[in-house]
Parts: C-alpha cells; sequence; structure tokens
C-alpha cells in the first residue's frame, strides 16, 4: 500500500513572508507635490532626501537618513525631462537598496516609455520592455503605477505591478456637473475599452472615433464618428494627450454631428509646448486632468482643471502595505478583459 503524501492530506505551508518594516515614502524630484500629499494622506513623513544634477547633466541622489529594515515607496513620475527622470528613478532604487531597506517599491505616475510597447516598425525598440528590466535589475520589488498606456505592459515585468485607473476621481468631478444627455466617447478604437469603463461609472452610452496617424508629427485625421451625438453633452476621454490634437479634431467633428457642450478627461496631461493655449481656443469647454505630472511647459488656462489622485494612491500603498487587496479599490468601472 503506498503511503499517502503528507503534503496533500495536511495543511498547507504558509509561503514565508517578511515582517513588515516601517512604512516610508520618499519623493523624488519628479513629483513632490503629489508625494507630499500622499505622505500627507498616509499621515507619515517624506524621507529627507536630495537629488542634485552637475553642471555636465550627471544626476547624484542621496537618501539623509536610515532606511534600513524599512519598506520604502520612491514616487518618481517619468515625464519630462523624461531620461532624467527615468534615470534618477533607477538612482533612487539603487540607492534604497545599497542602503538595506527592506522593500522598494516604485510607485511611478506617469510611465512615459509605456507608449513604447511593441514593435510596430522593422528595427524599432520595444521601450517599455528595456525600461522595465532596467527598473528590476536595480533593485525594485514591486511597482505601482496609473493608466499604462496599454495594460499589457505589466507582462513586460517579472516582479507584481500594481495598475491603478485614474478614472474612479475623474468620474466623481464629472458627476457634479449635473449633465443631462451625456454620452462618453473615445477618439479611437485604441481607447474602446476605456471609455466603456467611464460609461459604466457615470452610466451613460459611449461612442467611438476613429483617428488615424500616417507618421511621428503627431498630427491626427479624424475618419467616422461611431454612434449618436446629436443634442448630447460629450465627455471626450483617453489615458494621456500630449498636444492635444486629438481632442481637439474630435471636438471640432463632434460639435458638426450636432453635440451640445464637449469636456474632455485624461489622467495623464502631458501638454507639450502649445497644447494648452489651443485647448484653451479649442471647442472643449472644460478638460479634466489629474496630478500625476507637475511639469507644464505653458500656464494651464481656466478650462483645464487638475484632479488629484493623491488619495488613490495613497490607499493603494496602504493596502500594498497591510497586504490586502489593491483590487478592492476598483469595484466597478473595469473593462472586461476577452
Amino acid at each position: 500500500m503506498t503511503p499517502s503524501r503528507p503534503e496533500l492530506n495536511g495543511p498547507r505551508p504558509i509561503p514565508f513572508q517578511a515582517p513588515q518594516g516601517d512604512l516610508a515614502i520618499l519623493a523624488g524630484s519628479a513629483n513632490p507635490l503629489l508625494a507630499q500629499n500622499i505622505a500627507n494622506n498616509l499621515g507619515v513623513s517624506l524621507i529627507p532626501a536630495r537629488a542634485h544634477v552637475f553642471s555636465e547633466g550627471n544626476v547624484f541622489v542621496r537618501i539623509k537618513e536610515n532606511v534600513r529594515g524599512r519598506d520604502v515607496y520612491v514616487i518618481q513620475g517619468c515625464h519630462f525631462p523624461v531620461n532624467d527622470n527615468f534615470m534618477e528613478l533607477l538612482f533612487w532604487i539603487d540607492a534604497l537598496r545599497r542602503a538595506s531597506a527592506q522593500t522598494v517599491t516604485a510607485v511611478i505616475p506617469f510611465f512615459s516609455y509605456a507608449q513604447g510597447d511593441k514593435k510596430d516598425e522593422p528595427r524599432v525598440s520595444i521601450r517599455a520592455r528595456v525600461c522595465a528590466d532596467a527598473i528590476e535589475v536595480a533593485g525594485a520589488d514591486r511597482v505601482l503605477t496609473m493608466d499604462l498606456h496599454s495594460p499589457q505592459i505589466q507582462g513586460f515585468f517579472r516582479v507584481p505591478v500594481d495598475h491603478l485607473y485614474g478614472r474612479n476621481v475623474i468620474c466623481e468631478h464629472v458627476r457634479r456637473l449635473g449633465l443631462k444627455n451625456l454620452v462618453v466617447c473615445s477618439p479611437d478604437v485604441g481607447f474602446a475599452k476605456g471609455a466603456a469603463a467611464y460609461a459604466n461609472l457615470l452610466g451613460v452610452p459611449v461612442v467611438i472615433g476613429n483617428k488615424q496617424r500616417t507618421d511621428h508629427s503627431e498630427t491626427v485625421q479624424i475618419l467616422e464618428v461611431i454612434g449618436d451625438v446629436k443634442d448630447k453633452h460629450v465627455l471626450l476621454v483617453d489615458d494621456l494627450t500630449i498636444t492635444g490634437r486629438s481632442l481637439i479634431e474630435m471636438a471640432r467633428v463632434l460639435k458638426l454631428r450636432g453635440a451640445l457642450d464637449i469636456y474632455a478627461a485624461v489622467t495623464h496631461g502631458v501638454l507639450s509646448k502649445g497644447a494648452a493655449p489651443r485647448i484653451a481656443e479649442s471647442d472643449i469647454k472644460r478638460m479634466f486632468i489629474t496630478d500625476t505630472i507637475e511639469s507644464s511647459f505653458d500656464p494651464l488656462p481656466p478650462n483645464i482643471e487638475v484632479v488629484t489622485v493623491a488619495g488613490l494612491f495613497a490607499q493603494a500603498i496602504r493596502s500594498i502595505h497591510d497586504r490586502t487587496s489593491v483590487s478592492m479599490l476598483f469595484p466597478d468601472g473595469r473593462p472586461m478583459v476577452p
């Protein structure tokens, strides 16, 4: 008679987990205001730290207090100047590892290189994968980010990735407008699932635009709008806008189709040089962006409003630290995965 295997009959062994260290927040130079607001929400002080750029462009970082045995969350977005901010993130991770932090979580509010997620032309780099490898090699145990350009980029990492959505926070502000006959519109088919999630949260229909770009000049042509917008208010949604041209051109076409007021909402307002003035003069009545990006090429006009996501990041960090479910922060509005 073959003896039974004890590991099948007995209780499963509990996976080893290191004891919690003290929760600590370190602010890189890319998102100092967001980092301070996150720390305030968590009731902790920021770790004293310094980042300095020498005259020839060399970046130097230094942590000014003991972090040995602590669980550190370094908040550093990768927006303009993208390469400087990304290299600074790597140096912070490395410095924390060498200072014997127990765990290091890279909190990246905006991961710019997420746009380089595929090889869609001959002899090009998949930049998002290169960056993911670099973050891991530097020593990050985990990544916390928001609204990746393509959610499948999470699979580029071998460490856990927690992916937050800014739409829940944005939709709270949209509801306060009290708009009747509202529809949600995606400027292209690529963000159709995201638009459907916005529409689900707001309880309204969704329409889809179809656009094309023929080169890297950042110009756009709207080919078609799928759905009815006549005599309706429209909320244009996307994960990010750089030049604003997609939203502006779509707003123009929607007006021609009989839409009433046009609103817009994007998580990451990159807004390169000239974008903010273009949006100010466009058919977009009001636009919501979040504070994942703090640098600005132009002053924001009155029709662009910044919505903070500090509370959401703080909740996610607390969930990670306390080992509870981050997905519980998003009970509704998540697009279905085929």
